[in-house]
């Protein structure tokens, strides 16, 4: 099975667009910035879901659904929010269509224009706390910890599968509650679990951070996230928990009576995560030969090769292999058996290594007779030969051994990227190479600004713990008090 991948080095961004057809993750759709997600790539999709899903339901949180389409005038509720999606917004104007009388094929049906018009869910905060309003009255309904998961449509210009469509899934958890404290822990905690899923799960290593005022979501008083550095030397921004503050209640009127029996509004929190995250593992992890899975994801783990030459051999190689598959599938491995005999050992070699699954085990008459198996790990494309007898004992450990190993990797990689400047052309120099830039900024836009004009580095996170020290902005010459984080971005 040739690959036919662009290396990393001759083209990334053509090598990540090649590996994500050819891995049969995602194709492009007829309808334009859309996209189709293939079985193998929802199969991913859906061991992230079920992950995550755990973990908001582990601190407290429930799934709920909430409509698709978005009457218009509730976007004008909330000012800084209008203008954060106003040019990504597509609106539902009519409710039917009719044939041409002119004889044009399909046209809408002028008689059937809405009354108001409808925009197709960018986000829900306006939706939400519109609905939110009926439920909350007392302090005693609060806190409400709501989450969904959905689709959204930003209508993109520029497409790329996964990192940036006009429709994408994602869920967005929206919650509400009686004080200020307790909505900017519930943001923060968020982030906690976001970091956690990114690094145990994905194995990605991120930093934590909150964005600049000129960053944050729309409508936000803070915006809190975790970046991943991508292995072309761009940034990511992996997961955003938004503390809203009392923006959203104020605009939809959500009040409720406190303890001392006084009307207030009700504090605010967002934060999602989307399909985006399948973009971060691809480019994380994989290399010229595939995708790199980790195993916590993968939806095969293990996949077993009978190599044979003839019937006899057959039935014994693939009889062991079904033998084998059971044992693994008893210790909770997800385990596949490819015992297609169309396609040759080689075909099958490379197509399991282009889907990135960790284990492969081929099993031959010889090691039948000997009582042994060949386990190569994808991980390190390495090969060794290990006794049947334990071997799923030792399959078990090794995806652990596969998880941290992706791990560390990723981490030294965005160790060994990121880099502390003091001077404007070293800044200039090092972003223009890749990576991510940690410099002295004076706090304002403007020099934000600026920087993104000269060099197109954006700020992309205020350490969380970042600490107060004189220095020189690394591009006005002003004094500045804190070393952020820039880097170019997806």
């Amino acid at each position: 099975m040739a690959k036919d991948l662009t290396t990393r080095k001759e083209n990334y961004s053509q090598w990540y667009n090649n590996l994500v057809v050819k891995a049969d993750l995602a194709e492009q759709s007829a309808v334009r910035g859309c996209m189709v997600i293939k079985p193998y790539g929802y199969a991913i999709w859906e061991f992230m879901q079920d992950a995550l899903d755990k973990m908001f339901k582990a601190t407290g949180h429930v799934n709920a659904y909430f409509p698709l389409f978005i009457p218009k005038s509730f976007f004008g509720r909330e000012a800084d929010h209008v203008e954060g999606f106003a040019k990504e917004c597509a609106v539902v104007t009519h409710h039917r269509l009719m044939n041409d009388p002119n004889g044009g094929g399909v046209v809408v049906d002028p008689d059937a224009k809405l009354e108001e018009e409808l925009i197709v869910r960018p986000t829900s905060e306006t939706i939400i706390w519109d609905t939110y309003r009926n439920w909350i009255k007392s302090y005693r309904d609060l806190p409400i910890l709501c989450n969904q998961w959905a689709n959204v449509v930003r209508w993109e210009m520029r497409t790329r599968l996964f990192l940036r469509t006009a429709e994408f899934l994602w869920q967005e958890g929206h919650t509400a509650h009686a004080d200020r404290e307790e909505a900017v822990a519930e943001a923060r905690r968020m982030l906690d679990v976001y970091t956690e899923f990114a690094e145990k799960w994905l194995a990605i290593p991120v930093y934590r951070g909150v964005k600049s005022a000129n960053e944050r979501f729309a409508g936000a008083l803070d915006t809190y996230c975790i970046e991943a550095l991508m292995q072309d030397g761009k940034a990511l921004q992996a997961g955003t928990s938004h503390f809203l503050g009392q923006n959203f209640a104020k605009a939809f009127d959500v009040k409720f009576l406190n303890k001392e029996n006084k009307l207030e509004h009700v504090w605010a929190t967002s934060w999602g995560v989307s399909t985006r995250l399948m973009g971060a593992l691809i480019m994380s992890h994989s290399d010229d030969d595939g995708l790199v899975l980790p195993p916590k994801i993968a939806p095969i783990q293990v996949v077993i090769v009978p190599i044979y030459k003839n019937d006899e051999e057959r039935t014994i190689t693939c009889q062991r292999g079904a033998e084998l598959k059971q044992q693994l599938e008893a210790a909770g491995l997800r385990v596949k058996l490819d015992d297609r005999d169309n396609q040759k050992p080689g075909y099958k070699f490379h197509e399991w290594e282009l889907k990135g699954v960790p284990v492969r085990l081929v099993i031959g008459p010889r090691d039948v007779k000997e009582g042994t198996v060949e386990v190569a790990r994808r991980d390190l494309m390495s090969k060794e030969v290990m006794a049947y007898e334990g071997l799923v004992a030792k399959v078990t450990e090794l995806m652990q051994a596969i998880q941290d190993n992706i791990y560390q990797k990723a981490l030294n990689f965005r160790n060994d990227n990121t880099f502390e400047v003091d001077t404007w052309d070293a800044f200039k120099e090092q972003i223009e190479k890749g990576g991510i830039v940690h410099a002295f900024w004076d706090g304002t836009t403007e020099t934000e600004l600026k920087i993104k004009e000269e060099t197109k580095a954006t700020l992309r996170f205020i350490p969380l713990d970042v600490k107060e020290e004189n220095g020189t902005d690394v591009y006005s010459g002003k004094p500045a008090k804190m070393r952020v984080y820039f880097a170019k971005a997806y």
